[in-house]
């Protein structure tokens, strides 16, 4: 899964990276991104890519409650096109989600029930931005009077070999040769856009141990990011 991520990159450079004009609402940059949080989007208007900001935990359009989309932060690659919440939004609104990194935890299999999980952050190893698979949707409640709320969510698929010594599910990591086609509005080719959620190319993740600080998702601030050695005690922790 992707629950945590990065996104501290300007707004500016994020829109250049991608090829799209500047937001319109700008959003405060955050090394600790969690779900409920607003965040940046890529899609198509049809002639040109947009950015812009989406409530992270898409709401499905037959949702009573904005709430639904608390449990919608990810989607399953493999359910898309079975999931009612989802198979709309797979056909015809797909977006890039922008991130710097995402956070990952490892629980150790022989420490105690009661045991930390290791954080990790991982990144690009040049440190360019990932292009995470999302879809989006609009929703305006169940009458249909509601200012309308823009809400997207992560696509998840299997781990690659770097991934899988921690977790046993990663975003999927669209290279920029994919990118139109994924935004395209005409295609509905559902075959052919599932071959493009697929494990990240391992040398594209790199695992950096990072301080517990990181779950706390008040802490906010580059020094997450900091590398720390996974078998060093914590601060306070008795040796």
């Amino acid at each position: 899964m992707c629950g945590r991520f990065v996104s501290a990159t300007p707004p500016d450079q994020v829109a250049d990276y991608f090829g799209t004009e500047a937001p319109e609402a700008l959003l405060e940059p955050s090394y600790n991104v969690a779900p409920t949080k607003d965040v940046y989007a890529v899609l198509s208007d049809g002639s040109a890519r947009r950015l812009d900001a989406f409530h992270w935990g898409l709401i499905p359009i037959w949702a009573k409650e904005a709430k639904v989309g608390n449990r919608m932060i990810n989607a399953r690659a493999d359910t898309l096109a079975d999931k009612s919440a989802y198979k709309s939004a797979f056909k015809k609104r797909r977006c890039l989600i922008p991130a710097d990194g995402f956070f990952e935890w490892r629980k150790d299999p022989d420490a105690g029930p009661k045991a930390k999980k290791q954080p990790f952050y991982i990144h690009h190893p040049d440190e360019e931005p990932y292009a995470f698979a999302g879809l989006w949707e609009v929703w305006r409640g169940p009458e249909r009077d509601q200012e309308p709320l823009r809400s997207c969510t992560i696509i998840t698929t299997d781990p690659n070999e770097v991934m899988a010594q921690i977790h046993d599910r990663m975003p999927v990591i669209l290279p920029a040769s994919k990118w139109d086609l994924w935004l395209d509005r005409e295609v509905d080719d559902l075959d052919l856009l599932g071959q493009l959620l697929v494990p990240a190319p391992p040398e594209m993740t790199v695992l950096r141990p990072i301080s517990t600080a990181v779950n706390n998702v008040r802490n906010d601030g580059p020094e997450l990011l900091e590398p720390v050695d996974p078998d060093a005690p914590e601060p306070g922790q008795l040796l």
